[in-house]
């Protein structure tokens, strides 16, 4: 049943409302279709506060109230990425390690103002940035920019990790001539910690930042600079933290109600980062039925990034092979705890919707698909412990879902989804983020 709240009418005129009429709508949590809804939306919160069936008879609403006819497409909660990049641009155009070492904060900073507002014409109004990858702390800074009733610049509701954490030796960018040493000239892609102490410190200092999450490189090639001698060795990805820095490092996030993601691709670093709120990549997750266990932490959020290891297939086949085999396992099983994030950045930011159309291609069904984009991205984002305190922030808001009481973050889309599933989703026609319209018949407000 779609929820009313029976006390606010059409002609209530305490606030100043709008009113949707969708010819279609998503319910995120049954999967399925209503049709003719009307879905009313407070301006001044930037909740829904009423959903009801729509007929022109009864419809009814006061000649100052705003209404946005979307009769004849399909409405749905805005679309969550939850694993971005916005401080980085496609590979295709610049490597990581020239864009890491090359662009300065300044430009890398401006390129993420454009991201965002190309991530939501898209039609995705929630991102996860998992790491500025050498760009400090800009991130904190960029979230400032796209937060509050009346943002400075148009873009996502924006969850950080602000640096990411590596140990000693492991991540890039790396110098030929001082190989001993972190980074070039000072540029780290990740902040650097080793030993216990020294791992819940950067933890500390992170949070105290601001981070919304922490993210973690729980398994990567740290013998990269083996290459020369041995290839395959050089291109192994090995756990980097130890068990005794990852407990650390989780509990003191989790005291803080701080949620810890962690990069993961291979069984022996799955094991360490078990009491992690969400794994990101997984493409050797299906050896010995990892993926089984994965599946059954109801409370850990899996993020494929597909997108990634596809755009990357031609350079790391096995990678993009291995992750097909993880994803169409987890179907296999009925894994449900996904949420959808593309690691857009290796790739075009605006192309989020890729990764929808790769699960769908891969045998997800579709409805199922944009479940995890929206419903599952709220509860791989969701704050951990208590937060119905009825703030208003930006990060106190519910979202993925069109339900009263949640953010009025939704979007429209033109065609027949059912029959053409990844050309509709590139006919994004409507965006309205936090009440607020940022894209109407397919052109930009902003």
């Amino acid at each position: 049943m779609t929820k009313v709240i029976p006390s606010l009418h059409l002609n209530d005129a305490q606030d100043a409302l709008v009113y949707i009429l969708a010819g279609r709508m998503f319910n995120s949590r049954q999967e399925r279709f209503l049709e003719n809804q009307v879905i009313t939306v407070s301006k001044a919160t930037g909740l829904i506060t009423n959903i009801q069936p729509y007929t022109p008879t009864s419809f009814k609403s006061d000649d100052s109230a705003e209404v946005i006819n979307l009769l004849h497409l399909t409405v749905l909660p805005g679309f969550v990425d939850a694993h971005v990049h916005f401080f980085l641009h496609a590979y295709s155009e610049t490597s990581w390690n020239d864009q890491v070492t090359k662009e300065s904060v300044a430009e890398r900073t401006i390129r993420a103002t454009i991201h965002a507002r190309k991530t939501l014409m898209a039609g995705f109004t929630t991102v996860r940035d998992l790491g500025t990858e050498g760009a400090g702390d800009a991130d904190i800074g960029l979230r400032h920019c796209l937060s509050g009733p009346n943002p400075m610049i148009p873009g996502p509701r924006y969850f950080t990790a602000n640096r990411a954490i590596v140990p000693p030796g492991s991540y890039g960018p790396r110098s030929a001539i001082h190989v001993n040493q972190d980074g070039v000239e000072g540029i780290t892609g990740a902040e650097v910690a080793g030993g216990v102490d020294a791992c819940v410190n950067a933890v500390r200092r992170q949070i105290g930042a601001g981070a919304d999450c922490i993210k973690l490189y729980g398994d990567y090639p740290i013998r990269a600079r083996m290459s020369g001698v041995s290839p395959g060795t050089a291109s192994q990805s090995f756990p980097t933290f130890t068990k005794a820095e990852v407990d650390a490092m989780i509990d003191i996030a989790h005291n803080s109600d701080v949620k810890v993601a962690v990069h993961v691709n291979t069984t022996k670093g799955y094991h360490l980062y078990s009491a992690a709120d969400s794994i990101e990549h997984g493409s050797g997750l299906h050896e010995n039925n990892i993926i089984h266990s994965l599946a059954a932490q109801r409370d850990t959020s899996w993020v494929p990034t597909l997108s990634a290891y596809y755009k990357m297939a031609d350079a790391r086949p096995e990678m993009w092979s291995g992750m097909q085999k993880t994803f169409r396992k987890a179907l296999d099983i009925g894994m449900d705890n996904i949420a959808c994030g593309g690691d857009t950045g290796v790739f075009n930011h605006g192309e989020n919707a890729l990764e929808m159309k790769l699960m769908a291609r891969l045998g997800a069904p579709y409805r199922r698909v944009l479940r995890w984009c929206t419903l599952g991205g709220w509860e791989c984002l969701r704050p951990r412990g208590n937060r119905d305190s009825g703030a208003t922030g930006d990060h106190d808001l519910k979202f993925g879902v069109l339900e009263v009481g949640w953010a009025a973050d939704i979007v429209a889309l033109e065609g027949d989804i059912e029959e053409d599933f990844e050309g509709t989703l590139d006919r994004i026609r409507f965006v309205m983020r936090g009440a607020k319209v940022y894209k109407r018949d397919g052109k930009a407000e902003i």
